[in-house]
């Protein structure tokens, strides 16, 4: 397909000379290269692209041959080059095959011919290459599926029949709503079509690939763009069935939406550059549906948390970051009542941990916008202004911050170390999170006696 000179020049201006030179030593070994897919398309698109990866009829043992330090990855035919600090991933043409279960083909053959190559790429952005044949002298943009077209109309296309290419890899239809969401392309219509029937082939695909879409498109500008396309085809039942469940549960926030519209609502108004608290808002209220009950939703903030914990988990996340997220939707309906006493609010914060304070103000933020309700409720302000001012005062929470630790009681009152030992380093942190001024050597010694008499049965 003929490509507009305006473009080709834009990528001659475009590609970063660490890329050129690559192609031209590829090229001066006797081989076609090109840059192709993702980076390609950014490039057009004027967006940064993450990575540059290139295509070649270079075999893989040849490709370790003529760049040093270069390492066949994987069975697929993929490179990884170092050149300039930073790592290319050069990939032999490839020929179609048989996808056996919707996720990996149960072959591979390599090919020598481009055009055959970018047949069975997913979509028409993506099936564009520029550089040049072995032996040419200028390079070029190969288009053969009007992927610049497809640009310029902000349409996401797939290549040749949508539905071959869906059943190939399942994972292209979640890839769909991803791209249409980061990039704010509308689905063609057949394409589309085709993602509504074979969405129940999404189940074949493993947690790990999922998770990894599902972090891209959380990482959009409007997440929600994504979900609810991922909803309304049937992606979202097969991935994550307790999030479909949302849909039509009726709740009072904001007028004529439903529990999913204000899960996505509260998606979006999450920062973009906290992806936890992003997560945490797509999951705070996934307890809802389960607990609803006369009009509420009893603890629902209990049951959403042990439910993200389980979801996330299927998608493989890091536990680090299921450990997080179950802990902002366990706490996310937090009280913010002036009457708290001081003691009471340094008991919430020993439960939420000061690391988690930002998180949690963060998703809670969300969570008001996506209930119609104004941000930065003052209340929330004040509430925020007391904890940090325990924090700045370096209020004991635990038995690290005491005054005194386990040896000095055994050594200065006999004490024997076991769960008897515990009980009494527990109760001082009670007492001091009560009144810090209590957080003294000599007056915890006093109460730590006191307190083992009281075990031990002794008068006090």
């Amino acid at each position: 397909m003929a490509v507009p000179d305006a473009v080709a020049e834009r990528l001659e201006e475009t590609v970063p000379d660490r890329v050129r030179s690559l192609l031209d030593q590829l090229h001066a070994a006797g081989h076609a290269a090109y840059v192709v897919g993702g980076s390609l398309r950014d490039a057009l698109l004027d967006r940064q692209p993450s990575d540059w990866d290139l295509t070649t009829d270079a075999r893989p043992d040849r490709l370790v041959e003529l760049f040093h330090g270069a390492v066949y990855e994987n069975r697929f035919g993929t490179v990884a080059v170092r050149r300039d600090g930073s790592v290319f991933e050069v990939t032999t043409f490839r020929l179609e095959h048989d996808y056996a279960d919707h996720r990996r083909p149960h072959r591979v053959e390599f090919g020598d011919d481009l055009e055959a190559d970018l047949a069975r790429r997913d979509f028409t952005i993506n099936a564009m290459a520029w550089g040049r044949a072995a032996g040419e002298e200028d390079n070029r943009l190969v288009d053969p599926f009007g992927g610049v077209s497809d640009l310029g109309r902000r349409v996401l296309r797939a290549v040749g029949d949508p539905r071959k290419r869906f059943r190939e890899d399942a994972l292209r239809m979640i890839r769909a709503v991803r791209l249409a969401a980061v990039l704010g392309f509308e689905v063609d219509p057949a394409t589309l079509a085709a993602i509504r029937v074979e969405a129940p082939l999404v189940a074949h695909l493993s947690g790990e690939r999922i998770g990894a879409e599902l972090d891209k498109l959380l990482a959009a500008p409007e997440p929600s763009i994504g979900l609810r396309l991922m909803a309304d085809t049937g992606l979202l039942a097969v991935i994550a069935p307790e999030l479909e469940a949302q849909r039509g549960v009726a709740q009072n926030k904001a007028p004529g939406e439903d529990l999913w519209d204000h899960t996505l609502r509260s998606v979006d108004a999450a920062p973009a550059s906290r992806p936890v608290v992003r997560l945490a808002a797509l999951l705070h209220d996934l307890g809802k549906p389960s607990t609803l009950a006369d009009g509420h939703f009893h603890r629902h903030d209990v049951v959403g948390a042990t439910m993200a914990e389980a979801l996330l988990r299927r998608l493989r996340y890091p536990r680090p970051v299921i450990e997080d997220v179950s802990h902002l939707v366990r706490y996310h309906m937090f009280g913010t009542e002036p009457e708290l006493t001081d003691a009471a609010v340094r008991r919430f914060l020993q439960r939420i941990g000061a690391r988690h304070l930002d998180a949690l103000f963060a998703l809670r933020r969300a969570d008001d916008i996506g209930s119609g309700r104004a941000p930065d409720d003052p209340r929330t302000a004040a509430f925020r202004t007391r904890l940090d001012a325990e924090v700045a005062a370096e209020a004991a929470l635990d038995r690290d911050a005491l005054a005194i630790d386990g040896d000095d009681l055994i050594r200065e009152l006999g004490l024997r170390p076991g769960p008897a030992l515990g009980r009494v380093l527990d109760a001082l942190v009670e007492r001091v999170i009560d009144d810090p001024a209590l957080n003294d050597r000599a007056t915890l010694l006093l109460v730590a006696q006191a307190m083992a008499g009281d075990t031990s049965g002794t008068a006090s």
